[in-house]
């Protein structure tokens, strides 16, 4: 089959690599017809989160069944057409019990364990996202084996298209998770930092909860309009963390946001000092904007964290959540727990997922893809791949 491979940092190839197979008997192989490329799967690509080996990528992916295991029973059958949540979980242990499937227990055997260190005792598997997550396979793809099948995928109606179904494999149960942990009960200002796709999810995700007002924050103009166009949003352009802080809380009677919501992670953009400090302390990348979303948001309040961090940061501002009082979340989405209640809110026309897709192009241009969307060129947002 043919399928996108990681080779090294900014080399990605569609190769011919060999198909997958039935391995366990809650096995089930998908022939992919819609992916995507994840700002996370860019961690990667950029060479920050380290692949020793050649990896095929992507965690964004849905298709059509063609082969199930003997173990997954009357859960999935062949010809079902399906969405699969991104982190790999066996739906029996502690966590998977507990609404946690990226802390799944079984599933990152090798790499597994309660530190959560740089390298070693890391969570759940997660596809396509390197060894320390698992080593499986990702789905940009044309076929992709998907483990705990029986646990997982979920049976999309023919009443929707690939399109308004893909992103609830990630970036639509993971925005949702950044409003659910700020506890948006109705009536709240919200900040999101990072106008991504993430970003406009979490937007979108806020109006389902009753925000009373959404501000997204970003330092590319044709993000933030596309988080206008998309989920009606107030916007901020970012030119330093203090003036953004400051029209943050010009906005909410100068007490700062209820909720701030972190979509950025390690990898914002940087100047030559960011990176200078970087180096001095080890580092990789930047704490700056999850430091802006504690400032911004009021005291009491919640920062809600779903840009991806992997290193420790110098300097941490611990100070000033001590005394703000704030409630500090984040992780790895629990997508499955969210995304039947998601498909049923596309199904009911209460929020559209679609209206983010910039560039439809075909697995061969796998690697134009990762190109623009890394480096924002011809106003790309998200791009969507057809194997």
């Amino acid at each position: 089959m043919k399928a996108l491979v990681y080779h090294g940092m900014k080399d990605v190839r569609v190769d011919t690599v060999d198909d997958p197979k039935i391995e366990d008997a809650r096995d089930a192989i998908i022939r992919v017809t819609s992916t995507a490329i994840c700002g996370s799967d860019l961690h990667i690509y950029n060479g920050s989160i380290p692949q020793p080996r050649p990896m095929v990528l992507g965690h964004e992916f849905m298709g059509i069944v063609e082969e199930v295991g003997k173990g997954v029973g009357s859960k999935l059958k062949v010809g079902d057409r399906v969405v699969v949540p991104f982190p790999i979980a066996c739906g029996t242990c502690y966590f998977c019990n507990h609404d946690l499937p990226g802390h799944c227990e079984n599933s990152n055997p090798d790499h597994y364990g309660p530190e959560g260190g740089l390298m070693t005792e890391k969570g759940g598997a997660l596809f396509g996202y390197t060894d320390i997550y698992g080593g499986y396979n990702g789905g940009q793809a044309e076929y992709v084996r998907v483990p705990y099948a029986d646990f997982g995928p979920r049976v999309i109606p023919d009443s929707l298209t690939d399109e308004q179904a893909l992103f609830l494999t990630d970036i639509f149960p993971t925005g949702y998770s950044g409003i659910d942990w700020g506890e948006v009960k109705g009536g709240e200002i919200v900040a999101i930092f990072g106008s991504g796709p993430v970003g406009i999810m979490a937007a979108k995700s806020a109006w389902l909860r009753g925000a009373a007002r959404v501000v997204v924050v970003d330092t590319v103009q044709y993000r933030l309009d596309k988080a206008k166009a998309s989920a009606n949003v107030e916007t901020i352009l970012w030119e330093d963390a203090k003036s953004t802080v400051e029209q943050i809380r010009a906005l909410s009677g100068g007490r700062g946001a209820d909720v701030c919501v972190e979509c950025v992670g390690f990898e914002p953009d940087r100047d030559l000092l960011d990176r200078a400090k970087a180096v001095i302390n080890f580092e990789k990348g930047s704490s700056k904007v999850l430091e802006a979303c504690m400032s911004a948001v009021r005291r009491g309040g919640i920062v809600s964290v779903l840009g991806v961090y992997s290193s420790p940061f110098d300097n941490f501002p611990l100070h000033k959540f001590f005394d703000k009082g704030i409630k500090l979340v984040g992780g790895q989405a629990p997508a499955q727990k969210h995304i039947d209640k998601l498909l049923q809110y596309v199904l009911d026309g209460k929020v559209v997922l679609d209206d983010i897709i910039t560039h439809r192009l075909p697995l061969a241009e796998a690697a134009h893809g990762y190109d623009i969307f890394r480096n924002k060129k011809d106003n790309c947002v998200k791009v969507v791949l057809k194997p």
